[in-house]
């Protein structure tokens, strides 16, 4: 018999990446507790959870405010990791990053008062490590890289500040706490409804979307995929630090309007870009450390 697999928690669970990990953990055995921030009429997604939950066993749904300490707590109770995932429904501004931030140091400190708690494995985004002034005088953006604040600010990134300033609170205070922590920087997310079921995100992320597509960070990667490699870097003891995670870069116009019709109907299927038939642009994502990690795992 295999040995019974630890509960961990997914925090949120409501939101497109947190539930493909409920999804992932599930069909390998784990026993998941479910946190879910309720922000007003009921999602697909929390709808789809809570139908699960009456008939999976190994499923706990618990409800929590990000904001309420306590309520954390209360889901983390008994769980050896935690998968966090925050992201806003709502889409974002300057006060949800504040709202974001706050968030991830509540959930951050909650795990170092949890007993047992072995990891936190952190979603955050590339744009976290991409937005500077003059991205395309870098040759190579890789882990040590990581976005500007003032140049977000000023051409009001909301989301890439958010993803920024949550990682790097997330990581201050897991040093600070002796909490092992991982980071998935993950491109934009693609996969089954997303249009539907993620439109804010998707649209926060795809701001400067010329700008990224032009300077060779514009990276997408499938959603199976991200959630197979949160949970791999949960089970490998070996993971440290950052891994960006995309399955490509969308470098040339023509995968440029694949992307959008992939989106639709979010976006237009006409680039907004300068197009030059079928240039493409240098890559300057790097993503070693992730394929020693899928590499080693498969």
């Amino acid at each position: 018999m295999d040995q019974e697999k630890p509960s961990v928690c997914v925090l949120d669970a409501s939101t497109y990446v947190g539930f493909w990990i409920l999804k992932g953990l599930l069909s390998k055995g784990y026993t998941v507790h479910a946190a879910l921030q309720i922000k007003g009429p009921e999602t697909e997604i929390e709808k789809k959870i809570k139908e699960m939950d009456s008939g999976e066993e190994r499923l706990s749904v618990f409800s929590v405010d990000i904001l309420d300490y306590h309520s954390i707590l209360v889901a983390l109770k008994g769980c050896s990791a935690l998968f966090c995932c925050l992201d806003s429904p709502d889409g974002y501004d300057d006060l949800i990053v504040d709202l974001e931030v706050r968030g991830a140091i509540n959930v951050v400190e909650a795990c170092a008062q949890t007993d047992g708690m072995q990891k936190i494995v952190f979603t955050s985004s590339l744009t976290a490590a991409i937005w500077r002034e003059n991205i395309c005088s870098q040759k190579d953006v890789d882990e040590r890289s990581w976005s500007d604040q003032d140049f977000c600010r000023k051409m009001k990134l909301w989301y890439g500040l958010a993803k920024t300033l949550s990682e790097q609170a997330a990581w201050a205070l897991a040093m600070d706490r002796m909490l092992n922590m991982v980071s998935v920087n993950a491109g934009l997310v693609l996969g089954p409804g997303v249009a539907q079921q993620n439109p804010c995100s998707t649209m926060s992320y795809l701001k400067g979307a010329a700008e990224m597509f032009e300077n060779g960070v514009l990276a997408v990667v499938d959603v199976s995929f991200l959630a197979d490699v949160h949970i791999r870097a949960f089970e490998d003891s070996s993971t440290t630090g950052r891994y960006f995670c995309f399955n490509q870069i969308v470098n040339t116009e023509e995968e440029a309007v694949k992307l959008a019709e992939s989106l639709s109907p979010l976006l237009s299927s006409q680039p907004k870009y300068e197009s030059h038939g079928s240039e493409a642009y240098a890559e300057r994502l790097r993503t070693k450390k992730l394929s020693k990690l899928v590499e080693g795992t498969a």
